[in-house]
């Protein structure tokens, strides 16, 4: 037996159609076949939603089940049994008694407005939005590409990823969600993007920024070096004289704008000495320390 649509969507009476139109959004998403494959409690369970939603979000046939007129399915209910009583000649004190069903009455007369019991009007609406997430790598998500997302079912989905995309945009995908009710449009696919964070490359906006090691002798002397970033290795100049903390500026080799440029890469130089220490370069230090004397942490004290 139907329930009331009411209490199929679990809203009063008195609810306007757009928080019958939310509760049903609410509980299809939760009950789609496409989300709960094989579960045959929940696709009688959504065509339970989808049948009482076509019932109240139709003015008309609202306002007739609120009257009695139409039952939960919207097929139209038998008015009161209508009784003639006709007292005919006959034996003292009897009567006779004549009962015409209303089906009867439907068939002669049309008396229903010409709709047939059971009959249902037309209705169309738009298919369900589905929600998916999408782990990138960090690379991925700077430089953009196409990825396949697996779907339930052993479905597949091909996403292109614009250059540039952050963590947690959503990405909407026309016509990849539900299908529609009533022959109405596919719902759209929803695509949360999630980015996993790479070893060296620490995004900012449209910067990158990465701490690069060089050698003591790079420091000082200055010269050449190969330098990651996200679209490959490039050639950068240490200038001579270069303390750990340094930054540098590489144009262009950052994240692209919507407007086609890009942002820049920053280095932060940070100078390693050689593991195991080194004899040579332990005198040579002692004897250039004596000449030259410095105090690297001065106007700290106090603080």
């Amino acid at each position: 037996m139907a329930r009331n649509p009411y209490d199929v969507l679990g809203v009063s009476k008195d609810a306007d159609l757009e928080a019958i139109r939310t509760a049903y959004r609410k509980l299809a998403k939760r009950n789609h076949p496409d989300l709960n494959p094989g579960n045959k409690e929940a696709e009688a369970r959504f065509k339970e939603i989808a049948s009482a939603y076509d019932l109240l979000s139709d003015k008309d046939k609202r306002a007739r089940f609120d009257r009695g007129e139409i039952d939960e399915t919207g097929a139209e209910r038998p008015p009161p049994q209508q009784t003639w009583r006709g007292f005919a000649e006959g034996a003292p004190g009897e009567k006779y008694e004549t009962q015409i069903d209303p089906e009867d009455l439907e068939t002669l007369f049309g008396m229903f407005g010409g709709e047939r019991r059971g009959q249902r009007g037309n209705f169309r609406m738009r298919g369900p939005d589905h929600h998916f997430v999408l782990a990138l790598d960090f690379l991925d998500a700077v430089n953009g590409g196409v990825k396949r997302l697996d779907l339930p079912q052993g479905r597949t989905l091909d996403v292109t990823v614009p250059a540039g995309v952050e963590d947690g945009q959503v990405l909407r995908l026309k016509g990849q969600g539900g299908a529609g009710i009533g022959g109405g449009p596919q719902g759209d696919a929803l695509v949360e993007i999630r980015i996993t964070p790479h070893k060296l490359f620490r995004r900012d906006g449209n910067d990158i920024h990465i701490e690069l090691p060089v050698t003591l002798g790079e420091a000082v002397l200055g010269g050449r070096v190969s330098v990651p970033t996200p679209s490959g290795a490039v050639m950068m100049t240490v200038p001579a004289g270069s303390n750990t903390g340094r930054v540098l500026r590489v144009r262009g080799k950052g994240v692209k704008k919507t407007d086609g440029a890009a942002g820049d890469e920053y280095v932060t130089l940070k100078v390693v000495l050689p593991e195991g220490g080194n004899a040579e370069l332990a005198d040579f230090l002692r004897g250039w320390a004596e000449k030259h004397p410095y105090d690297p942490r001065r106007g700290m004290e106090g603080t």
